[in-house]
C-alpha cells in the first residue's frame, strides 16, 4: 500500500468518531499496536529533542526502504508516533519526503492537540523526514 492510500484508510478510520474522547481513545490503540521497542535502542541518539515525552525513533534502511521503530512513555504520544509510522515505515526516502503528514489536519488532530503535543508531534515528522533526507543521500553516494 503506498503512503496516500494508507494515510486515507486512517483519515476513514477517524470519520466514525463524532466525539474526540474517541478520538483520543483510537489514538491510544493505535500506540499499543506498536511491536515491543529494544531497550538496548532507548539511547540518546535515538531520543528525540523538542517533546514534553520521552520518544525514542530508530531508523534502518533495507532494500532501499526506511524501517521505523519507536516508542514512548505517554500513550497520546505513543499512539501519535504509531500513526506516523503506520503511514511511512517501508517507504522510500523519496516517498516519505514527497506526502507530507496532511492526514493529521484532515483528522483534526493537530486543532485538537496542546500546543506542546503539537510541537512534539512536529519534532516527530520532522526527525522521520531527517532520516529519509539522510538515507537518500547515503543511498546515492554508494551507487557511484
Amino acid at each position: 500500500m503506498n503512503i496516500h492510500d494508507t494515510q486515507e484508510e486512517i483519515i476513514k478510520a477517524f470519520e466514525q468518531y463524532t466525539d474526540w474522547e474517541d478520538r483520543y481513545k483510537r489514538i491510544i490503540e493505535y500506540g499499543k499496536l506498536l511491536p515491543a521497542f529494544d531497550e538496548s535502542l532507548r539511547t540518546d541518539k535515538n531520543k528525540l529533542s523538542g517533546c514534553q515525552s520521552q520518544v525514542w525513533i530508530n531508523a534502518r534502511f533495507e532494500e532501499g526502504k526506511i524501517v521505523f521503530e519507536a516508542d514512548s512513555d505517554a500513550s497520546i504520544v505513543k499512539g501519535l508516533i504509531a500513526l506516523l509510522i503506520k503511514v511511512y515505515s517501508n517507504h522510500t526516502p523519496d516517498e516519505i519526503l514527497a506526502n507530507p503528514p496532511d492526514y493529521f489536519r484532515k483528522i483534526g488532530i493537530d486543532s485538537h492537540l496542546s500546543p506542546t503535543r503539537k510541537n512534539g508531534l512536529g519534532a516527530m515528522m520532522k526527525q522521520i523526514q531527517m532520516y529519509a533526507v539522510a538515507f537518500k543521500a547515503l543511498n546515492e553516494k554508494q551507487k557511484r
